[in-house]
């Protein structure tokens, strides 16, 4: 599921682009600058490394507040993974104070839930995941809202609804944060536009001074691209390296599915 325009493109491609454009932005830059070398050599180099300095200060705040951005949501879907474990745990728990047949039945819905939720993620099926996520809720309710007209003034079935209507509350806010609350496209389209910037002003200074291209110029566009292919990374909440772990979810798993005396 792609909520933002560059979920389209799978990473590696992400860091191909990055370098490529960086590269093309060093190189028409160094050319521009080699040339002014050559035709304008009264231009002086000293207030061009200035303003060259001053780009590349701004690209790296650019690039610190994108990483800070992106870095806090990747915080946000690890602590909602615990707290849903948490909520998911209570709901097990207090489907004991049910009524049969609604207690054995409720108890399984949730193991199921619990199981499915560990599977698809690790196979990257999230459509799949909230849709069935999203059936199983309307189950669990009807089974607490048969429970609850057997004895509408249940102390326990209330619980049991305020604990499932938590679990709810949970995975909607897990849905928003792994696939909604993203860095805009705006601070990624101005992201790489200042990157763009700031390779060509390298490239030009370079080449205003004359030198002959230096082998730190690819070292330089693969830094930079290694930094965004993080941010992108850190961002997206359902590919890449940089996952969120589930093992909270994992061990309730196993604690559902643990004998019980």
């Amino acid at each position: 599921m792609s909520s933002e325009p560059l979920d389209v493109l799978p990473l590696w491609s992400i860091f191909l682009f990055a370098t490529a454009i960086s590269m093309v932005a060093l190189e028409v830059g160094y050319r521009f600058g080699y040339w002014r070398h050559a035709h304008a050599s009264g231009e002086k180099q000293e207030p061009v490394a200035a303003m060259v300095g001053s780009i590349l200060g701004l690209l790296a705040f650019m690039l610190a507040f994108t990483f800070s951005m992106a870095a806090a949501r990747f915080d946000a879907r690890r602590q909602v993974v615990l707290e849903e474990a948490n909520a998911i745990s209570t709901t097990y728990l207090r489907t004991r104070l049910l009524p049969q047949p609604q207690r054995g039945e409720s108890a399984n819905l949730l193991r199921q839930y619990t199981a499915m939720r560990v599977d698809n993620l690790k196979e990257g099926k999230v459509v799949e995941l909230i849709a069935r996520s999203e059936e199983l809720h309307e189950r669990l309710w009807s089974q607490a809202a048969a429970a609850a007209e057997n004895d509408p003034h249940s102390i326990p079935t209330g619980l049991f609804l305020q604990s499932l209507n938590e679990t709810i509350d949970l995975h909607s806010k897990r849905v928003f944060v792994s696939l909604h609350s993203r860095v805009p496209f705006t601070i990624w389209l101005s992201l790489f536009s200042l990157t763009l910037l700031g390779m060509a002003s390298v490239g030009y200074q370079a080449g205003l001074s004359g030198m002959r291209r230096s082998p730190e110029m690819p070292v330089l566009t693969l830094s930079f691209a290694g930094v965004m292919l993080l941010i992108v990374d850190l961002d997206r909440g359902h590919e890449g390296l940089l996952r969120v772990s589930q093992q909270a979810t994992i061990d309730l798993l196993r604690t559902m599915q643990a004998p019980h005396p």
